[in-house]
């Protein structure tokens, strides 16, 4: 049997994500011996530009960047976005909320205008994906149970629920009940509920589960002390994407 050939790249992001694969340790070389990595660029200095499945880390934040996720697309016959910038467009949607050339000016000063930058967005946005794997960074768990179901032509068992049914599952104290907050009630499981077992608020980097409620949960921040401007900024850190202004 053939084995696919694998590459990773990345645009707008700190790289966390691909770290992460790399922290895999003894699991990596499991996965070493049933793809072919070619290209990845945290991890090895040859490249190819032939493969089968690319791993696609980082939002789309220059002109440039929308024709190579292009020729990504074109080239791979499985694409999958991989963390929060990828799937989501993470934090660096902040700048959304921002002109252009304000942020520009803001970053490079006078230098601004030698720099290509436009509003961030997922790689969604741009072309089409098969497969997403969530998080800030991501699961290195979920990461492994995507790449054998590819292998194995099935579909990844991704979670749909919130965050707090793996609150309820390790059997933590609501964040709320300690007056704290939390996006947990909205945002995709998956993570094993890390942030909140270690007392500190869920920030939603997996994004919104399905069908979120958000009124209700608007309301409950409300409820605890936020007024409806600052339990809108809640959901700003990860949630600044807009396609509709895109």
């Amino acid at each position: 049997m053939n084995k696919k050939r694998v590459a990773f790249f990345s645009f707008t992001c700190c790289e966390g994500c691909q770290l992460t694969v790399l922290a895999l340790e003894e699991q990596l070389f499991d996965l070493v011996n049933l793809v072919d990595i070619v290209t990845f660029r945290e991890a090895m200095s040859e490249k190819s530009d032939e493969y089968d499945l690319a791993f696609v880390e980082g939002s789309i934040t220059r002109n440039s960047e929308i024709e190579q996720v292009k020729k990504i697309r074109d080239t791979a016959k499985i694409v999958v976005a991989l963390g929060a910038c990828a799937t989501i467009g993470g934090i660096n949607c902040l700048k959304n909320h921002y002109e252009m050339d304000a942020v520009k000016k803001i970053v490079y000063g006078n230098m601004a205008n030698n720099f290509d930058t436009i509003p961030a967005r997922p790689i969604e946005a741009v072309i089409k994906i098969d497969y997403t794997i969530h998080g800030c960074p991501i699961d290195k768990d979920e990461f492994v149970e995507v790449v054998k179901a590819i292998l194995q032509e099935r579909k990844p068992r991704i979670p749909g629920y919130p965050v707090c049914v793996e609150c309820q599952m390790k059997e933590n104290v609501c964040l709320f009940e300690k007056g704290m907050i939390c996006l947990g009630p909205v945002t995709r499981a998956g993570c094993k509920a890390i942030c909140p077992t270690y007392n500190d608020g869920c920030v939603g980097c997996r994004g919104l589960i399905d069908d979120p409620n958000m009124s209700s949960h608007k309301n409950l921040l409300t409820e605890h002390g936020l007024t409806i401007d600052e339990a809108i900024a809640e959901y700003m850190l990860f949630g600044s994407y807009n396609k509709d202004k895109q």
